[in-house]
């Protein structure tokens, strides 16, 4: 049994548009790298983090919080200790917190040689993600661990479905550099909503879902819609309408944000289209005077991955 291991946690675009806290999809270009190897002293340590400034103390940062929640689950006479080197900036709305929490459990389980499964390892990762948002929620998480589009159906028991992905699928990415918490982008959305919008929301989900089933990009197409929390949070996003009008111009499938912002997806079929909405999203932000990042990436049907 081997005593470190190298990975690669991809980033990962949630709610997709009209899954708020369900659905996600992983990313195959964007991630950060993460070292973990077993130590003599028990317990866990974050050893070295590069990219961004963030704790070494493992109570306070979200790799450390859900590895604690694995080992509290399980009695060793032996420890282990982290490298992260950050790829993936804190808040770009892309799943940067979850990468941390997802990789240090996945990590962690495969040198003990896989005591745990997929949903267990989402468990112990959504104590790590709950440090970041302020509540434990796997939508970044599940695609992370378990690979392509997943529906989180419950948290408590974790039950996780995989979805397939159509082929020609790509997603594209901008980040403008500006900052939104998670939990500013919660306390902008209504408490309650009208029936007439839920029903179209589930509507939108259940069409989604069947179109990834069926390789329907035009039914695809029209389920990528959010009634319910784009209208409140696409203010806090600059040129966010700009960006979705020119990516649908463009070629996109849809447009919407990924997680809670600042960065927006769309959904294209085919990579010459995906990157022609590229060009579209940079044309809108070139004008800005905001700094910004734009990524290209198939849709990752494997998730974390051993390097």
């Amino acid at each position: 049994m081997r005593n470190e291991i190298k990975i690669f946690s991809p980033a990962t675009v949630a709610n997709v548009s009209c899954g708020f806290d369900v659905l996600g999809f992983c990313l195959d270009t964007i991630g950060d790298e993460i070292v973990v190897r077993k130590s003599k002293e028990k317990g866990f340590r974050i050893t070295r983090i590069e990219g961004f400034e963030l704790p070494l103390n493992p109570l306070e940062n979200v790799a450390g919080v859900a590895a604690l929640a694995l080992l509290n689950d399980i009695n060793l006479d032996f420890g282990f200790e982290m490298e992260i080197y950050k790829k993936i900036k804190p808040g770009s709305g892309i799943g940067s917190s979850s990468a941390s929490a997802s990789g240090s459990v996945f990590a962690i389980n495969e040198l003990l040689g896989r005591p745990y499964t997929r949903h267990q390892l989402t468990h112990f990762a959504m104590k790590g993600e709950a440090l970041a948002s302020g509540i434990e929620h796997a939508d970044n998480i599940a695609p992370a661990l378990f690979g392509g589009f997943t529906l989180v159906k419950s948290n408590a028991p974790i039950q996780v479905l995989e979805l397939p992905s159509p082929k020609a699928l790509y997603a594209t990415l901008i980040h403008p550099e500006i900052e939104i918490k998670t939990s500013d982008s919660r306390a902008v959305l209504p408490k309650q909503i009208p029936l007439q919008l839920a029903i179209t929301q589930w509507a939108n989900v259940g069409s989604l879902v069947h179109a990834l089933h069926t390789n329907d990009y035009q039914l695809l197409s029209s389920a990528l819609q959010d009634v319910v929390i784009e209208p409140y949070r696409k203010g806090l996003i600059p040129h966010f309408d700009s960006i979705k009008k020119q990516s649908v111009l463009a070629g996109a499938l849809g447009c919407g944000i990924s997680g809670s912002g600042p960065s927006i997806f769309a959904l294209s079929e085919g990579l010459a289209t995906a990157k022609s909405v590229e060009k579209s999203m940079r044309d809108v932000y070139s004008k800005s005077g905001i700094p910004f990042n734009t990524y290209v990436s198939k849709i990752n049907s494997k998730g974390i991955k051993i390097l």
